[in-house]
């Protein structure tokens, strides 16, 4: 079974714009097969950087937090940095999550 961690509580808006440090929000379903194929990746990106704070967001229909955010494909990552968002994939490759996960190192 690939890696999948726990879905988070819903949050709201508020309280993730208000999070410091280094934030990856992973918007997707437990039985989206893209999702599931994207965790072997993330966890090789993630276990390489401790300080990352990652919450699994259980999203689908009437979900305010995912909505907010455009989400319309899944696995949808959000990198957030302060509560900013530094960049947005949808569906991304492993290169694109490589380039993006840098941009947590830049600092």
């Amino acid at each position: 079974m690939p890696y999948m961690p726990e879905p988070t509580a819903e949050l709201s808006r508020e309280e993730v714009d208000q999070m410091s440090g280094l934030v990856l929000l992973e918007f997707g379903a437990t039985w989206c097969p893209h999702c599931q194929g994207a965790q072997p990746a993330l966890k090789a990106e993630l276990s390489n950087r401790p300080g990352v704070k990652h919450l699994k967001i259980e999203d689908g229909r009437g979900r305010p937090l995912g909505r907010s955010y455009r989400v319309k494909l899944w696995p949808n990552l959000v990198f957030l940095r302060d509560g900013q968002v530094l960049t947005q994939l949808a569906r991304p490759s492993e290169a694109e999550l490589r380039e993006a996960f840098k941009q947590f190192d830049a600092e």
